[in-house]
């Protein structure tokens, strides 16, 4: 390609009858920049537009999108401080009192990367007459502002469970993990959108409000990805970002039958209450569960059936 010295503006001039390529790279500006982001209420987005003058015809036009990630260190001291709550609720069944729940929470740190395995230490108390739940999740929050407007858009994005917990009783986690899963890092700097996480660990009362601890969560950027010094390479890391992606585990070998259908369930019907595994604030006390019709296995022999039955003939 011919060799062309760009004007003071940073156009070139073309002859006609020749081909020209023209590669540039720029610095994106200092401070913080919002991350890339597309979501129910808007999205925050980066093009470079290239144009071409031409005398007596119409200005071509071209565009092209890139990300950038605004890198977030979540090694900092105060991202590496555990992070703990506790509430207690009192139940009432008809302005009668009904006992209490309670729970408290701890997780070790605050900030986490895409991939990492959040470990929760909690404990949970159960005083009421009835069965409760006791669950965690992961919660995006999402903060929209324009014109002097707010929109706030949320979202359960992974949820682990633990056992039913009857009256009297209390139970506790040590080291219960959930992961944290192609999240977007959390954008706090940005005037117009804030992404914001919270860990949400919480116990279903039947007949009654949930109680709900939150834990404020802060997801940041592996280090060496997302660069935002130029065009190209935030170019280059979108266009390279299949590399990264995890296959799926192979899936684990089927149980055994015995396993599934222990001998102590197999009740043509079963009479322990069940929580109902809804989130609904209107759920019913108690539900039974449907009754079992499982088929034993057949019984194991070496004998073989069809050479006994030509002895008997």
């Amino acid at each position: 390609s011919p060799f062309s010295f760009p004007d003071g503006d940073g156009s070139v001039i073309l002859r006609p009858g020749n081909k020209y390529e023209y590669k540039f790279g720029f610095e994106l500006p200092q401070g913080p920049l919002g991350t890339t982001f597309k979501g129910k209420y808007g999205c925050v987005d980066y093009w470079v537009k290239a144009f071409l003058e031409r005398p007596s015809f119409p200005t071509q036009e071209i565009k092209k999108r890139f990300e950038v990630m605004d890198p977030v260190d979540v090694n900092t001291p105060e991202l590496l401080s555990p992070v703990a709550a506790k509430k207690e609720k009192k139940v009432s069944c008809m302005f009668i009192p009904d006992g209490r729940v309670s729970v408290s929470a701890q997780i070790d740190r605050k900030g986490f990367c895409d991939g990492d395995d959040i470990c929760i230490n909690a404990d949970f108390e159960n005083t009421c007459s009835r069965i409760v739940v006791p669950k965690a999740a992961i919660i995006a929050k999402h903060t929209y502002l324009a014109n002097g407007q707010t929109k706030v858009f949320t979202q359960k994005l992974s949820c682990v469970r633990g056992n039913h917990i009857i009256s009297g009783m209390s139970e506790s986690w040590r080291g219960k993990t959930i992961r944290v899963k192609k999240l977007k890092p959390s954008i706090l700097g940005c005037h117009i959108l804030r992404v914001e996480y919270f860990l949400q660990i919480y116990v279903s009362v039947p007949g009654s409000k949930k109680i709900i601890l939150e834990l404020p969560l802060v997801i940041g950027s592996r280090s060496g990805i997302g660069s935002r010094s130029s065009s190209m390479a935030s170019q280059a890391s979108s266009e390279m970002s299949w590399v990264n992606l995890n296959l799926p585990d192979a899936p684990e070998a089927p149980p055994c039958y015995l396993d599934i259908v222990p001998e102590d369930h197999r009740l043509e019907s079963p009479t322990t209450p069940l929580l109902d595994d809804t989130d609904s604030f209107d759920s019913p006390i108690f539900m039974y569960a449907p009754e079992f019709k499982f088929m034993p296995p057949p019984t194991y022999t070496e004998v073989d059936p069809c050479i006994t039955n030509n002895n008997v003939q």
